[in-house]
């Protein structure tokens, strides 16, 4: 009974495919053949039909069959599935075997080949008697054959090869080797599946012939046999519905087999194997509830079987066997497609497995717990004749033999023995480990930590079991940072127990020291005496002497470590060992604390280091070491720029023995501090009282690090100025320094500027300047750092003055940074320290001025428009926005090309002061010539305006504002009317009016005027005229006046019709002559007189 006893038969776990068998192939020597054959075998893609071809000689012996039985009567059967009959239908006995041989139709030695064929068929027929299986004759030829019904030659030869061989037409086939050869091979190979499937289909109808000639009575063996050849035939035909419907038959057909100790391993043998075929075939239909009903269903009925108590360890090899073999079909099934889910996936049933497993195991301990001085039994009862079994699942000594009588107790007991004694030589660790392996995977596939953890404690235990030290540790060392992390102090124990174990057998000096470190602990659960017992052997490891072994360990084991530890102590390697203790609860703990969450410069630093020890017995500590992340200062306990504690060393032992420094990162505190302080936060428990020189440990907080910050400065800083600052105005600063130090100060500098972290625009277009003399550009820093002071004497002060010039309007922040360095004496060490002080003020920007544009006429009308060489006034007004008195210095009207000036362009506000809301305009008269039609207007030009504050000092540069003049739409008029006519008149004297009308257009111009009387005048002229322009001429109306009444008054109306141009309107034309004019009354002599002469 060998250790793979309980493993499924390859023949059962492999997928059932018809037996083809190929004669007349000689791969070897003939590459026509081997071609063939690679054709059949080689790249076989789930498209092609199952099939499982096998090449054997004409002459192959093939299984002989057995008599046909005529009656059952007085038949009893030995078993029910014999060992070798399902390999025999997979393997040995083909569904149909297929002679090949090379003839061409034409082939001149015809009659002789068609008597060699006939020979091999009928050879092959002979090797086959008895069975049903089928015969078929492929023809290698060279030819490509033509279409059936063309080649009267071949029809006619191809009917007689059939009648010489006894063959139907239906079983002849012909491949030719041509280019081909692959698709004429899996049309070959379709028409074979036919025929095997015909075979498996006789064999089902056979086997269900027999069901009439049984009963129930002594064929209840047979009703299974047979209900599982059906479904297993129905497989290999590919009828899987069937076949699952049969081995379901079949299935309830075993547990109504009448069970006694001497049948209950054949009958879970078989059930076990009916129901992996079940729940394969569930799978693979996709119905995995149905699989994991079926199997449930099994395992609840064959639970309580377990058969003879001597042997009870079987029934858990059997169980275990059950959950592996569905495990291993759940995850090929997921392989292929299925979804598993977190709370059903194949770790379950490996860790069941794994169960029965240890179960096995400690079963065997117990009953196979035989004295050294029994031996195997010989000869041995579990031998055979032939080295296997007649049928599955019964006892080599008593096969075939169905009485649940035992006719010889004594040989029973001689094969119990003989199997207890091989059951003693199975390695069951290994085998747990491999199903817990297994489960560990799954577990960690879908996410399921706390059960991958459990079950890699198992692990661990089993490898210490099985004495691989080594791996076990490994394993109980990963999982216990789990267990840590979430509080499971019991299990923690657990683990570190049996790490300690492996530890000392291995003589492993770190490992051993770090367990007994944790096992001594606050969180260990280990009673007081086993507590001491390992603090005792932790002292003598650092007194460098062997500890005591650990209980519960293996002899032999324990021996070996003796003399590993031994060996240790002699070595004079190094004893010094450093442990983190900072991911584990040792029986130390600490906690650093500082005094204060900062301290200035020329203040010790002052912190206090907490210990609480939690063995059962007093330890002694030999040093206590604090490390600051400013490594200068690791040997003082005196901190002056350190703010960090970055490590704490506590010193266990001696340099005469073994030296143990326990680290602690950061502060202290260790893998249950937060748990704890979590816990003690929550807690309303009254804590007792204590007197003042003690505290309660909960309540203190570590705080490993301190803000080291620099001494106060005894300096005041001033800042004085004048805001708003205006736009692109040099904006003086003037910062004020006095010191009030009672030494002098030295090294003072100076950081002035736009405050960092502010807008990246603002930094852009903000520059800073020490010299206000000159203009501030895209060059100059928005931050001037570390301006050299010098040193200041106690009470002397200084003055530095800042030009900042900002671009853009808003707030900015300004930062003023005075740092200096003094001498001071702290605990009668003089140190340097550096102090600065910084002020910063919010300064906001505003336009100076606001500057307004306009366009009008000569007659000061509004223009939307200007047209072509007619003059038109560019008028602008200047709005000071300043709280503060502007000087406008002078300005300045930068024409564009397409503008030219009437007269000259002279400033009008030359050193004009203006004040908050104060206005200064300009009038400056222009002119465009015709550009034709420009989208969105002609560009006028720039105006630019000089100026400063008055308050500022003569050396401040003036600033330049240049203002882009808007764009004007420019449009061309066909005439132009203009008028010349004296600035007033008076009551009954002549006035002179003359029109000037031009032509500005390349055509003739027809012009119809006329002139309306008004009531103020009386007038000689033309009333009414019709004109011809000449392109680019000019005509003029001379007309006089005669004033009727004084005042303003009206003038005649001037209307003027363009023929040409109906669209020009009077209206427009009538915008460039005047309408009015002032009209004085008629005086006397003596005035007139006073008026020449004035």
């Amino acid at each position: 009974m060998s250790p793979t006893q309980w493993d499924f038969p390859v023949e059962l776990c492999c997928r059932p495919m018809a037996f083809v068998t190929l004669t007349g192939l000689d791969v070897v020597y003939n590459a026509v053949h081997r071609a063939v054959w690679d054709a059949f075998c080689a790249n076989r893609r789930a498209d092609r039909v199952p099939i499982s071809f096998k090449v054997l000689p004409g002459d192959h012996e093939y299984p002989k069959c057995r008599p046909k039985r005529t009656s059952y009567e007085w038949y009893i059967p030995k078993g029910i599935l014999k060992t070798g009959w399902m390999n025999k239908h997979l393997n040995l006995v083909p569904a149909l075997v297929v002679v090949f041989y090379e003839l061409d139709w034409d082939e001149p030695q015809w009659k002789e080949k068609q008597s060699e064929c006939a020979t091999r068929v009928e050879i092959v027929r002979q090797s086959l008697q008895g069975r049903n299986t089928k015969v078929a004759v492929v023809l290698i030829q060279k030819k490509t054959p033509l279409p059936p019904g063309e080649d009267v030659v071949a029809s006619e030869r191809a009917a007689a090869l059939c009648n010489a061989c006894e063959l139907s037409g239906k079983s002849l086939f012909v491949l030719p080797h041509t280019d081909h050869l692959v698709g004429y091979i899996i049309r070959l190979e379709n028409a074979f599946y036919e025929h095997a499937q015909t075979y498996y289909y006789t064999e089902i109808r056979r086997v269900k012939s027999h069901k009439e000639f049984l009963n129930k009575t002594t064929h209840q063996l047979l009703f299974v046999r047979h209900q599982f050849k059906i479904a297993f035939f129905s497989e290999l035909k590919q009828d899987t519905q069937n076949a699952l419907k049969n081995y379901r038959t079949a299935y309830n057909l075993v547990h109504e087999l009448r069970a006694h100790e001497t049948n209950i391993l054949e009958i879970k043998t078989m059930a076990g194997f009916i129901n992996y075929k079940i729940c394969r075939l569930c799978f693979q239909h996709n119905t995995p509830l149905d699989a994991i009903a079926q199997f449930r269903k099994h395992i609840d009925l064959c639970k309580k079987k377990i058969g003879s108590a001597e042997l009870s360890f079987e029934h858990a090899a059997w169980m275990s066997k059950q959950f592996q073999a569905f495990g291993d079909l759940f995850d090929e099934a997921i392989k292929l497609g299925l979804t598993a889910i977190q709370t059903q996936n194949p770790g379950f049933y490996y860790q069941q497995a794994a169960y029965y497993a240890q179960e096995r195991k400690q079963l065997t301990k117990t009953l196979c717990n035989h004295e050294a001085s029994v031996a195997h039994p010989s000869p041995d009862p579990l031998e055979t004749q032939t080295g296997v079994l007649d049928f599955y699942g019964q006892r080599p000594w008593r096969q075939g033999i169905l009485s649940f009588d035992l006719s010889d107790p004594e040989k029973e007991k001689v094969g119990i023995l003989a199997i207890q004694m091989k059951e003693r030589s199975v390695v069951h660790s290994e085998i747990i480990i491999t199903l817990l392996s297994n489960a560990v995977a799954q577990f960690k596939k879908y996410k399921c930590p706390r059960m991958k953890s459990h079950l890699m404690v198992q692990m661990g235990e089993e490898y210490y079991y099985a004495k691989d030290y080594t791996k076990a540790l490994k394993l109980l060392d990963y999982v216990m940072c789990d267990y840590r992390s979430e509080g499971w102090w019991t299990l923690l124990t657990s683990i570190l127990t049996t790490a300690l174990k492996c530890s000392y057998l291995m003589a492993q000096l770190k490992d051993y020291i770090t367990y007994s470190l944790e096992l001594l602990g606050r969180a260990s659960t280990l009673k007081d005496d086993q507590k001491s017992r390992i603090e005792k052997n932790l002292i003598n490891v650092l007194m460098n002497e062997s500890p005591a072994p650990e209980p519960d360990c293996d002899i032999l084991a324990v021996k070996t470590a003796q003399k590993l530890w031994a060996d240790r102590i002699s070595l004079a390697g190094s004893n010094l060992f450093t442990i983190g203790v900072q991911d584990f609860v040792p029986f130390v703990q600490c906690k650093a604390k500082f005094h204060a969450p900062s301290f200035h410069v020329d203040v010790p630093v002052q912190f206090d280091i907490y210990l609480k020890a939690d063995c059962p017995h007093p330890i002694r500590f030999s040093k206590l070491c604090v490390s600051f992340n400013n490594q200068e200062y690791n040997q003082f306990c005196v901190i002056e720029e350190a703010s960090k504690i970055t490590s704490l060393d506590l010193v266990l032992g001696s340099e005469a023995g073994r030296c143990v420094i326990l680290n602690w990162q950061g502060g202290g505190g260790d893998a249950a501090s937060t748990q704890e302080a979590l816990q003690a936060a929550r807690s309303f428990k009254r804590r007792p009282r204590l007197p003042d020189s003690e505290l309660h440990w909960d309540s203190i907080v570590i705080q490993a690090s301190t803000m080291i910050i620099s001494r106060v400065p005894n300096i005041s800083v001033h800042l004085r100025h004048d805001p708003p600052a205006l736009t692109n105005e040099m904006y003086c600063l003037v910062v004020t320094v006095q010191s009030h130090e009672k030494t002098c100060i030295r090294d003072v500098k100076l950081t002035a500027g736009l405050k960092p972290g502010q807008d990246a625009n603002l930094t852009q277009k903000t520059h800073v300047t020490l010299h206000g003399t000159e203009p501030c550009d895209e060059s100059y820093p928005a931050l001037l750092t570390d301006i050299p002071v010098g040193d200041l004497h106690p009470g002397e002060q200084l003055e530095k003055m800042l030009y900042v010039r900002c671009g853009t309007v808003g707030s900015r922040m300004f930062l003023v940074y005075v740092s200096y360095l003094i001498n001071t004496t702290i605990e009668e060490k003089e140190i340097v320290c550096k102090c600065h002080k910084d002020e910063t003020v919010t300064i906001e920007t505003v336009f100076p001025f606001d500057v307004a544009v306009k366009f009008v006429s000569t007659k000061f009308e509004h223009l939307e428009r200007v047209y072509a060489d007619i003059p038109f006034l560019l008028m602008t007004d200047l709005l000071s926005a300043s709280p503060w008195a502007l000087t406008i210095v002078s300005s300045e009207l930068q024409l564009a090309p397409s503008m030219t000036p009437v007269d000259q362009l002279e400033s009008q506000v030359d050193n004009v002061v203006l004040r908050t809301s104060e206005s200064a305009s300009e009038c400056f008269c222009l002119r465009c010539p015709s550009v034709g039609n420009v989208e969105g207007g002609v560009a006028t030009g720039h105006y630019i305006i000089s100026w400063k504050r008055t308050s500022a000092m003569d050396d401040i540069p003036v600033i330049s504002t240049v203002i882009t003049l808007p764009h004007v739409i420019v449009e061309n008029i066909p005439l132009h009317v203009n008028a010349d006519l004296p600035s007033f008149g008076r009551v009954r004297e002549s006035l002179p009016v003359k029109y000037h009308l031009q032509n500005k257009t390349d055509l003739v111009q027809d012009v119809e005027i006329s002139v309306e009387p008004s009531d103020a005048f009386m007038f000689s002229g033309l009333k009414q005229i019709r004109l011809r322009i000449l392109p680019g001429a000019e005509q003029e109306m001379l007309y006089n006046f005669y004033p009727l009444m004084a005042g303003c008054q009206p003038l005649p109306s001037l209307n003027i019709n363009l023929l040409r141009f109906p669209n020009v309107t009077n209206q427009l034309l009538r915008r460039f002559i005047p309408t009015s004019i002032f009209v004085k009354p008629q005086g006397r002599l003596m005035d007139d007189a006073s008026i020449v002469a004035a």
